[in-house]
């Protein structure tokens, strides 16, 4: 489906300030939603497989090597450990599991690493499987599609005009063409970006119109939460009012996606993220970041379910995680779920927990960035950026 608004009409909604008219926006935005979604919701979790060590230069990510910060370190997960963590998942009310390794691309073992946990998961859960894990090949996309992932996930991270701001070692062009490769393969594709990382509000619609022309299954919407010793470490936080407009910004030039709102959705909006929820999320990232702790299953589930929407399993997106039975392995029942009742805490599951499964490590050295650019810490008083003035 095409979008909903012109260029030019995201461009003057992104200059609404007001908040009532922002209310209204939002309004407009979850009628998009429910028109084509009704009470379905669409919640995922992650584990973060492995960490630290990236030799990318992406200036939000305290894992590269050209990060003035402690790098996050984990090592590669073996397949029972990734199983563990997506237990815990559809414990929560998780419909969906990504499986997430730090970099562009993996070891021909850790791949197989993944593809075994993929295939475990598929044996033994409900979820639904996705993987983000790089760049790949059509080849390796079409093993991730036979170990039982379903759609794989690759940001373009931000508008192409402003790409080069972000990262110069990856470049936008092989993003496109992994998202490419994935659909090559078959396989759905999960593709968003990061907000607040010094675009206009120009390059915010740019990103939304590319990402329509991209057409993804589903969409995250990252918020920066700046990581002190990166480029963007001393950024504020977003006005969470001009977050919650841009998330029904995106909705209205993207009808059809999935939206789920992931990454720096607590720090950077508080107490207004049931109103984000209501400006179009189908749903959110359940449980904690890779490097970064999030919320209750049970706060996750409320906010949507005060809307009147259905956190359950549906059709389509936990209930039938076995769509289709390629060579035969994957027959038979769905188990039941491994917690009888839904868990309302992370310390009910073994959650990934970055607070006690990652270990920092201090570098020896960080080599300057390769744009020139300076790692930045953020000041200790973190004021929010006001409407109108989120570009640095």
């Amino acid at each position: 489906m095409p979008p909903l608004i012109t260029y030019e009409e995201a461009l003057a909604l992104g200059e609404i300030e007001d908040h009532d008219e922002i209310l209204a926006l939002v309004d407009r935005a979850f009628e998009a939603r429910m028109e084509r979604f009704g009470d379905s919701t669409d919640l995922c979790s992650l584990v973060n497989a492995k960490s630290g060590g990236c030799a990318e230069d992406c200036g939000f990510c305290a894992q590269s090597k050209y990060a003035d910060a402690d790098t996050p370190m984990h090592a590669m997960m073996s397949p029972e450990q990734i199983l563990e963590h997506a237990k815990a998942a559809e414990a929560a009310g998780a419909h969906r599991f990504c499986m997430v390794t730090q970099g562009q691309g993996l070891s021909k073992r850790d791949f197989e690493n993944i593809l075994a946990g993929a295939k475990l998961v598929a044996e033994q859960t409900n979820l639904k499987r996705c993987a983000s894990i790089g760049h790949m090949s059509v080849a390796r996309a079409k093993a991730l599609k036979e170990a039982g992932i379903q759609r794989v996930h690759h940001n373009v991270e931000t508008a192409e005009s402003y790409y080069d701001e972000v990262s110069t070692t990856v470049k936008y062009d092989g993003r496109i063409r992994t998202i490419e490769a994935v659909k090559e393969a078959g396989l759905e594709t999960c593709v968003g970006g990061i907000l607040n990382l010094g675009e206009s509000r120009e390059q915010r619609a740019e990103m939304a119109f590319q990402l329509a022309s991209i057409n993804p299954t589903s969409v995250p919407i990252n918020l920066l939460n700046p990581r002190p010793g990166t480029k963007f470490g001393d950024r504020k936080f977003m006005d969470p009012w001009e977050a919650v407009k841009w998330i029904a910004i995106f909705r209205l030039i993207l009808p059809e996606a999935l939206f789920r709102l992931c990454g720096g959705r607590i720090e950077n909006l508080g107490e207004l993220q049931p109103l984000a929820v209501k400006a179009g999320l189908n749903g959110v990232m359940m449980g904690n970041f890779l490097t970064t702790l999030g919320a209750e299953p049970e706060d996750d589930r409320a906010m949507f379910e005060e809307l009147g929407l259905n956190t359950a399993a549906q059709p389509d997106n936990g209930s039938n995680p076995r769509p289709d039975n390629r060579d035969g392995w994957l027959s038979g029942e769905t188990p039941g779920t491994p917690i009888d009742r839904l868990i309302r805490s992370q310390s009910e599951a073994n959650f990934w927990d970055p607070s006690t499964q990652l270990r920092h490590r201090k570098k020896s050295s960080v080599p300057p960035r390769p744009d020139g650019a300076p790692n930045r810490a953020r000041a200790l008083q973190v004021v929010q950026v006001p409407a109108g003035e989120e570009a640095a």
